[in-house]
């Protein structure tokens, strides 16, 4: 987001090429020069020039329920359903936003077609990394290297609008939840499941759960959940999002 509460989407952030005393973390300030993405129509596209960031100030704390956390977020439009924020993008060109759901129903996990890059996908994601800038052609390995998810994850979920139950499914793209698998996988094995869902189904909607909600470039009709976000839960919150359907 930028100062001014307006949600912003900036790439490509090659975080592994960044220099150390640029790399920032979640929830740090930035400055950096960013220009308009040319080949992405999306209203909050941007691209960053990278040797241009520079950290403003520690990442903002936890302290006191969120408190400066959520003094920045409550910037921020929060829709509580998710058809009203589609609405926003028919109307607004709107492609980024905050969605609050009234519960969590279901996690869904799916394995993929493919559980390792098939060579046609690893062709087109060297050409989209060199496009984007991030390798050059001495590079390509390390673009192999990066591990593919073996599984999807979806949230079936539910809006309460005017006394009317709404409920529905999209898929999980936050990087997290990509890191939990790996890290679920290493330190239980077959076993990883358990403890992903525990975090997933009970942990997370225990909290006021928030989705990040970003539309896909290729599709700009459809939508996923980017970025899960989940300050501890006040007394403003009256609803709970931990209950599941049967």
């Amino acid at each position: 987001m930028a100062e001014d509460g307006s949600l912003i989407r900036l790439f490509p952030v090659p975080f592994r090429l960044i220099r150390d005393e640029q790399q920032f973390k979640k929830w740090q300030w930035i400055s950096a020069q960013i220009y308009k993405a040319n080949s992405d129509r999306r209203p909050e596209s941007h691209k960053i020039y990278v040797d241009t960031i520079a950290l403003q100030g520690a990442p903002i704390t936890t302290k006191n329920q969120w408190a400066a956390r959520r003094q920045e977020l409550d910037k921020l439009v929060t829709f509580d359903d998710f058809a009203a924020l589609d609405a926003a993008r028919v109307s607004n060109g709107v492609t980024l936003g905050l969605l609050r759901p009234a519960r969590i129903l279901s996690l869904e996990i799916t394995p993929v077609d493919n559980a390792d890059w098939t060579k046609d996908e690893l062709k087109k994601l060297v050409q989209h990394q060199q496009q984007a800038g991030l390798f050059d052609d001495n590079d390509a390995n390390e673009i192999t290297t990066l591990r593919k998810l073996p599984f999807a994850f979806h949230y079936s979920y539910r809006c309460d609008v005017n006394g009317e139950s709404r409920t529905y499914r999209h898929k999980i793209a936050d990087w997290e939840a990509g890191a939990l698998y790996w890290n679920c996988h290493q330190r239980y094995g077959d076993a990883w499941e358990a403890p992903f869902r525990a975090k997933l189904e009970q942990q997370l909607p225990a909290a006021d759960l928030i989705f990040l909600m970003g539309t896909i470039h290729r599709f700009p009709d459809q939508w996923m959940i980017v970025s899960l976000i989940y300050p501890p839960r006040t007394h403003a919150v009256a609803t709970t999002q931990t209950e599941f359907a049967i």
